[in-house]
């Protein structure tokens, strides 16, 4: 299938490792001009191999997004260069795990400011850009958490919701107007966060890794955790014109593990 995103300008945060690297590359691969940014050391790394992978226009701009100006200047150099924005990847990764009692007020603002915020700003300095060239896509992505919580990640579970309010009425808004707005949710999708988080899980329970990630697979009708590669064209589908009825979305990346049925 051809996505239509050859020459499309795209920028992916959180992009250089796990999920929003497995987002940039597949965007990479189906023609994009890519903006990856992170602020991670290995971001220029993560850069030079998919561009040597897929020969795609990519620039790097390091920042962090819970910086307000570090934000402003991504999206402001980005259409310097490039003269408009037609895609937005939102990823900031993901707040500390924990129980309620674990965590403190100062843990709840930070993660707020990670997970809510971060994608509030980059939506106010993108979203004008695209309505003044007449269209553009959205997709944040966020978590299984935001359809049934997760063990000892009660930040995730919160917040996750707030930001698929926020990007839902935002759906309401701006789909008038061109822009398309949705939000990825995957569960447990082999990345060095989720091995971590298994890890941690582990350590409290006096468990392994392999015994943690056991579990979960059981709970995953598809009897698997997701891989990035997946995750990546499934990211790439949803914000390209391919996916151009599909608005307002939340879509899940979780292998039938949402037991909802809605």
């Amino acid at each position: 299938m051809d996505l239509q995103l050859t020459d499309q300008v795209a920028v992916v945060t959180a992009a250089s490792k796990g999920l929003g690297r497995a987002a940039a590359r597949q965007l990479a691969r189906e023609g994009a001009r890519l903006v990856m940014s992170a602020r991670s050391q290995v971001l220029e790394q993560a850069a030079a191999e998919i561009r040597a992978e897929t020969g795609a226009t990519i620039r790097t701009i390091r920042a962090d997004v819970t910086v307000p100006d570090d934000i402003e200047e991504l999206i402001e150099k980005t259409v310097a260069e490039f003269g408009r924005l037609d895609i937005l990847v939102i990823n900031a990764g993901g707040p500390p795990s924990g129980g309620f009692l674990d965590l403190t007020v100062v843990d709840w603002e930070a993660a707020i400011q990670l997970t809510l915020m971060s994608a509030v700003r980059l939506c106010y300095e993108a979203v004008p850009h695209m309505l003044q060239q007449g269209g553009g896509s959205i997709v944040a992505i966020e978590s299984i958490s935001i359809r049934q919580p997760i063990d000892n990640l009660i930040l995730s579970n919160s917040i996750r919701l707030a930001v698929v309010g926020m990007l839902k009425s935002l759906a309401n808004e701006l789909g008038p107007q061109g822009i398309r707005v949705n939000t990825i949710n995957p569960t447990f999708t082999w990345t060095g966060r989720v091995e971590q988080l298994l890890a941690d899980r582990a350590a409290s329970k006096g468990t392994t890794v392999e015994e943690e990630k056991d579990k979960t697979v059981a709970g995953i009708p598809l009897g698997r955790v997701g891989d990035v590669e997946g995750f990546g064209r499934a990211v790439a589908w949803l914000a390209s014109p391919a996916a151009g009825f599909i608005h307002g979305h939340n879509l899940m990346f979780d292998g039938g593990a949402t037991r909802a049925t809605v």
